[in-house]
This record gives structure tokens, sequence and C-alpha cells, in this order.
């Protein structure tokens, strides 16, 4: 207690008095029922939809994010997590009866959720808005005060959503402060309940790290190299139409991108030309076009720019064809949808998530190849298959592990409220959306209630001889 209380001697003064408004709230909110839970989401409703708009000027601001995406990526799952919500909270909320073992006779048990209290949502900036509502959705659903951190990084989305947030909740409700690292780092010297974050493994240990300070639960949103199959029996041109879509969906800024395609050898070939005219239809036929596509977003910035560029580069040293795209301008921050083949294992796109629209195809023989290089990364956030072969989707899902996982799609998962969404490992820690959000941002609280009749005075002292012959006599009902 004396290291938490330190620490937080170190957090700005408005920071602090922000915190403790939430706290202060957080009892009253927290006995809030349905109704009144979900009036407060419908004002959100209503001025998101009055806003849209304004919410599409500013990510095209930040990031040139076309209106289409903003609407498909941002708005809609949202919208559709809200719905959602307003249609089961009643039935998530209400106690869960569970059964009694004969032993327990004479008593009834339930769980019932009860809010977390102050929770803490830390958001990243590849989808500014959809990765702070989501989680606030569940945090609010779940009865729960809430602070906001969005990203420094897309400060014209930041600004919207400070407005946004500031005319949908009273400040001691749900609160949103902006800033950078420093504002991060004194966010985690606070006692919060729950801590959720949505970005890269190095922050991530670093919030969990806090969280273990504060005896708080967490979750972890992180990403990884999502790895693509694409066997022997799988239809290519549609394989690669929506490869290419979820790829350069965001201009590849996506943590459940398809990061590389491992794709058999048999019909390696016949992949790449379908991937290279999807680009074609997607973006234009030429550089020119491409460029000057609307529905194409820039990188966020110089950093990600810069990281990806030399990626790309090291590759194409190492002996890497490109097959389309390769164009590049540090000006507006623009790298080409790319696609990149004769990529060895060891290439230097992949060692880490490439988080960018460049994407390696690597040719296979035999799944077990695919097997033992998939467990040799980690478990990533997604795992996409494209074959029309039962067995070998059934082997690949037995003989890997991820967050999630599509079959002869991309992406899609990640926009149904009933699958929860989630990392393993190192690509994360816990799971949102629908009634698994809810749940995360609760505490399931085991109630047994004792009625008239009890066999539990059997197990009281002193233990005599009767005793000790009706506890061995219960314990053999289990062998």
């Amino acid at each position: 207690m004396r290291v938490v209380k330190l620490e937080e001697e170190l957090v700005p003064r408005g920071l602090r008095e922000a915190f403790d408004r939430l706290r202060a709230r957080r009892w009253e909110v927290a006995r809030r029922g349905a109704g009144e839970r979900l009036a407060r989401l419908e004002k959100l409703k209503a001025l998101i939809l009055e806003r849209r708009e304004a919410l599409a000027d500013a990510l095209h601001a930040d990031f040139r994010k076309p209106r289409a995406e903003v609407e498909a990526t941002e708005v809609l799952p949202v919208l559709m997590e809200l719905e959602h919500v307003r249609k089961q909270l009643k039935g998530w909320m209400k106690p869960r009866k569970v059964a009694t073992p004969l032993l327990l006779s004479g008593t009834s048990s339930h769980v019932r959720s009860e809010p977390r209290g102050v929770v803490l949502v830390l958001a990243p900036w590849n989808y500014p808005f959809n990765l702070l509502m989501l989680p606030l959705v569940g945090a609010v659903a779940a009865g729960n005060t809430v602070m906001c951190k969005p990203s420094e990084k897309t400060p014209h989305t930041s600004a919207f959503l400070a407005a946004l947030l500031r005319d949908a909740f009273p400040e001691d409700e749900v609160a949103l402060v902006e800033g950078g690292a420093e504002l991060g780092e004194a966010l985690l010297r606070l006692p919060f309940d729950h801590f959720f974050f949505t970005g890269g493994p190095r922050v991530g240990r670093r919030v969990m790290e806090a969280a273990a300070k504060h005896l708080a639960s967490v979750t972890l949103e992180l990403g990884g190299k999502s790895p693509v199959v694409v066997d022997s029996t799988a239809d290519v041109e549609s394989a690669a139409e929506r490869v290419a879509w979820g790829k350069f969906l965001n201009g590849g800024q996506t943590c459940i991108a398809p990061d590389h395609v491992w794709v058999h050898a048999s019909r390696e070939e016949a992949f790449l030309a379908a991937l290279k005219s999807a680009v074609e239809r997607f973006y234009g036929r030429t550089e020119e076009a491409r460029r000057a596509s609307p529905d194409f977003c820039r990188m966020v910035d110089d950093g990600a720019f810069a990281r990806v560029r030399g990626m790309l580069d090291g590759a194409v040293a190492a002996g890497a064809r490109v097959v389309t795209g390769g164009g590049v301008d540090a000006e507006t921050r623009y790298i080409a949808p790319t696609v990149v083949a004769d990529v060895a294992p060891d290439s230097p796109l992949m060692e880490e998530e490439i988080f960018g629209p460049v994407l390696p195809v690597l040719r296979y023989e035999s799944l077990d190849q695919v097997v033992t290089h998939v467990r040799a990364g980690g478990k990533p956030l997604a795992f996409y298959i494209f074959s029309q072969d039962e067995t070998a989707v059934e082997l690949l899902l037995r003989e890997t592990s991820a967050g999630g996982t599509c079959i002869n799609t991309v992406v899609l998962h990640n926009a149904n409220p009933h699958l929860p969404f989630g990392g393993v490992g190192p690509s994360g820690l816990g799971a949102y959306h629908g009634e698994t959000g809810f749940r995360t941002f609760s505490h399931e609280r085991a109630v047994l209630r004792q009625g008239r009749t009890s066999l539990s005075h059997v197990f009281f002292p002193p233990f005599t001889g009767k005793a000790m012959k009706l506890v061995r006599l219960a314990s053999r009902l289990f062998e």
C-alpha cells in the first residue's frame, strides 16, 4: 500500500480529482437498473448518429481514412454493439441460478454480476473511435464509471471524442483525458478497479505491471502476426479478394489484418495473379491511380511510415519479388498496397507484425511446415484458413492456437457481437464484445443461501466415530 500511495502522489492534481469524482459516484452508478444504463447509452447513440459526418472529417484529417471505411469499421460496429446491448442487457443482469449438489441439500445458489468499479480504457490510434467506444459501451452496460484516454496520434479524432463524451455523460460517470505517454504513465499510478488496454505488447506489459500493483483485473488487446493459409483446395479468386480487402483496409493498420499468407505451391502463381487483380480493382490499375484513390488511407505518422518502408526495402534487398505496388511517398506518408512473393521465413518482413500495407506471400508443400511456423511465432490474434478440405481445417484448428479464426474469409469474426473477441498469450489477455464484454467489466459474485434444513452439522467438531463414518461415506460417493 505504501508504494501505491507514493506513486499516486506523482499524479497531477487535475487527473487525481477527475478520478476521485468517478470513484465517489461509482456506487450510485452501480445501483442502476438496466433501464437507466440503457438510457445513457441511447443518448450516446443519438449523438453518434447526429455527428457521424464530423467523425468522418476528423478521421480523414488524421490519416485520410475513407468515409466508407469510417462507416463500415468505426460507426457500424459501435451501432451494432449498442443495439445488441439494448436487446440483451436486462437478461445479462439477472442473477443466474446454479445447481446444488446432494451434500449441500437445503441450500440454493446463484451468481450475480456486479460492476468492477472504476474502469480505465486506454485506446489505440488505428481505430480510434471503434476501439474506445466498444469497451466503453461494455463498461457502462455493466454499471461502472469510466475514464478514457484516446491516442495522441489522432488529435482530431481525440478532440471529437472529448466533445462527444462530454455531451453524452456527466463528468463523474465518464471522463476523457487527452495527452501523451506521460499522461498514460500517470493514469497507471491510479488505483483503477479494471485496466483495459488495446495496443502493442511492450505497453501491454507495463499496463499489466500497474494492474498487479493495485491487485486490479486487466484486459489486454494486443496483436501479432496473423497468418493466412490458402491450401490446394481453396477457391483462389475468392481467397485473394477477401485477403486483399482485409489486408489493405485502413492502410493495413489493423490488429487482425492478414499479416502474411502461406499458399500451397500448386496454387501460388494463381493466387498471386488473383491478388494483383484484386488490388487493381480496389484501388486502380496504375500507381498514379492508386495514389489518388480516395479509398486508401495513409500511415498514421512519419515513424510508422519509416518503419514499414524499412521492412519492405529490407525484404526486397534480401530477394523478395514485388508482385504489385511498392510505391512510396514520404511527404504524404503513402505506401502503396503491396504484395511481395519469394519471401523466406526468415525475411525481415517476418520478424515482427507489419501493421502496414505490405503483404508477404510464402509457399508451402506440407501443412506441417505451416503449423511449425505458426507455433514458433507465438499465438496470433487471428488465424485465417481458406480451404474446402474439412480434414485440413480441423488439423489447423487442433494443432494451433489463436485469439480467433475465420474459415474462408477474414476479419469478420470481429463483427459478430455473439462471439468473444480477444487474444491469447502474446496477442492478449481476456476478451470483450457483447455478453463477453459485459462479463469482462463485471465481477461474478457467488451467493449461497442456507434454508431451514442443513447437512453441514455433520461436519462440525468434535469429530466422533459416527462423524468420521459419515464423512468417509460422503467421500465414497465420488470415488
